[in-house]
């Protein structure tokens, strides 16, 4: 049983190291920009402006 107890204890970070990853590749390709451009075409479609 003890080494079960030592594998729920890494899952967390290993899933903790990979979304950090993740995110980090996410902000170097320009992901928030698009994201933000994105919100504003919808939202202006949204109320008839754009």
């Amino acid at each position: 049983m003890k080494g079960n107890d030592r594998r729920i204890r890494r899952t967390p970070l290993v899933l903790l190291a990979l979304f950090l990853l993740l995110w980090l590749v996410g902000i170097n390709l320009g992901e928030p920009g698009r994201v933000l451009e994105q919100a504003k075409s919808i939202c202006l479609a949204c109320i008839g402006i754009g």
